[in-house]
Order: structure tokens, then sequence, then C-alpha cells
């Protein structure tokens, strides 16, 4: 075994864990999880109030 047989064994394990990674991603599972993470940015938060402090 030389050192590009290394590499095409990277090269293959690196691929398996990406399309792995995409496959979670775009699965029916997590859809309603990853939607309710992307709406995060646009959800109001509760006003709170601040007390002035006399100058």
């Amino acid at each position: 075994m030389d050192i590009n047989d290394l590499r095409s064994a990277v090269t293959v394990v690196s691929l398996l864990t990406f399309l792995g990674i995409v496959a979670w991603a775009w699965s029916r599972r997590n859809r309603s999880r990853f939607d309710e993470a992307a709406m995060l940015p646009f959800q109001d938060e509760t006003p709170t109030e601040r007390t002035r402090e006399p100058s």
C-alpha cells in the first residue's frame, strides 16, 4: 500500500461522509425542525422594560 492508495481511501471516505450529511439534512424527518430553526431570526422578541437610570 503506497500513499496514493491512502489518498484514494481518504477521498472515498470523505465523499461518503459528505453524502451522508446531505442525506441527513434533506431527510423528511428533520424538515420541520429545520423550518422552525430557519424562522428564528424573524420571530419577535418580547419587549423588556428597561429602567432609566437618573443622570
